[in-house]
């Protein structure tokens, strides 16, 4: 890494440059452009274009590539969530998407399982709706579902993470969509990680969901883009509930923060393009290494554990887990964190909310950063040793 270049134009802002170990996260900056992302963003730069065209355009070759009825870009997947919560309260009814975030007079709970609680399922209420938990602690039935979904419930909402476990405490997808469907309510699915195998991009939608959200930072698009995908009346709804519809039809809706800018919008459409005919082996094969690099430096130190992340599903493949016992050294898993934020380079990576081990993963750092982050651990570990 040569750092007479590397980061120069935050050094110059008297900020310190990081090496991500922590993945493809917000408080980071979320993802790298892809080249061939950026070059398609630079072509659409000194170009003006009726937004609502450009929109519609994209999201229906986005969704014929995905072999799904609609898509259409937002500014992020929480964007997205946020839009297709407002249409599953409000519609296509033009007084009703100007009275939002009041939704006196419509339908406004937003249903989701208790155990499926989740960091981001506020954005489903940011446009006026109420998350409502159905079930306990120990799981929902069908029965509860079904006895829980009135005339004020706007839609049944499900997060999905395919590389973890199945929880066999919770109702299916398919359950849910069964359910929602018999007594004419929508399901919408968070989806935002679901980019590979690529079966899974749009899969949802195709199982019947209404809507499902898709972050497209995750393959190489700017960070501040998402995709809606869902049916052609959900999408439709969304599209008047935008900026784009604040603007064109002059309809005040809640999306007019939510924008996002014509060069943003090829990018989106360049990256889903890049990423269905990408090798994705070697992708996996990059990431895999990088992941070893470090895991091969540290697996024979005393006094800590290392493990490999052998999962490729979703969004951020391989990667490692860390645990350091605090009789070998003068530190433990947590402290080690914040040791790693002020070395030199500074390091970021976290114990994820709910555990107590160090989780490094690869997907926002290069080859030569997995050298130096093993390098690094090393010698701050060499310092703590007892």
């Amino acid at each position: 890494m040569n750092n007479a270049e590397w980061g120069s134009i935050y050094k110059d802002l008297g900020l310190e440059p990081i090496i991500n170990a922590t993945g493809s996260v917000t408080a980071l900056g979320g993802s790298v452009v892809a080249k061939e992302v950026q070059e398609g963003m630079d072509l659409a730069n000194d170009v003006y274009i009726p937004m609502t065209l450009l929109e519609q355009k994209v999201g229906d070759q986005i969704a014929k590539i995905l072999d799904v009825p609609a898509a259409y870009i937002t500014s992020g997947a929480g964007s997205a969530l946020t839009l297709a919560a407002a249409s599953f309260m409000a519609g296509k009814d033009d007084d009703k998407i100007q009275q939002l975030p009041d939704t006196s007079g419509m339908p406004n709970k937003i249903l989701i399982q208790k155990r499926q609680r989740y960091w981001y399922d506020r954005c489903m209420e940011l446009s006026g709706g109420k998350l409502v938990e159905v079930g306990d602690e120990s799981g929902t039935t069908a029965e509860q579902l079904m006895d829980a979904i009135d005339e004020h419930t706007a839609c049944v909402h499900y997060p999905v993470y395919e590389q973890d476990d199945k929880d066999p405490n919770i109702l299916s997808l398919e359950e849910v969509i069964e359910i929602a469907h018999s007594k004419n309510k929508p399901v919408s699915v968070d989806a935002a990680g679901q980019i590979y195998p690529l079966e899974n991009f749009g899969k949802y939608v195709k199982m019947g969901a209404d809507f499902q959200c898709i972050a497209a930072k995750y393959m190489g698009a700017p960070h501040s883009t998402g995709i809606a995908i869902g049916t052609k009346d959900v999408i439709d709804s969304i599209s008047r509930h935008s900026f784009v519809g604040y603007e064109s039809r002059r309809i005040r809706g809640i999306g007019r923060p939510h924008k996002i800018d014509r060069q943003e919008i090829i990018g989106v459409l360049y990256a889903v393009k890049r990423w269905m005919s990408m090798n994705h082996e070697e992708r996996l094969s990059i990431a895999e290494k990088k992941t070893f690099n470090i895991i091969n430096e540290l697996k024979n130190i005393e006094g800590i554990t290392v493990k490999l992340i052998d999962n490729i599903i979703g969004h951020q493949p391989f990667g490692l887990s860390l645990d350091i016992d605090d009789k070998f050294f003068a530190t433990n898993n947590e402290k080690f964190v914040e040791i790693l934020k002020n070395s030199d380079p500074q390091i970021w990576t976290r114990v994820p909310d709910g555990e107590n081990t160090i989780v490094i993963h690869v997907f926002g750092m290069t080859e030569e950063q997995s050298e130096i982050v093993s390098e690094v651990i090393k010698r701050e570990l060499e310092v703590l040793k007892l």
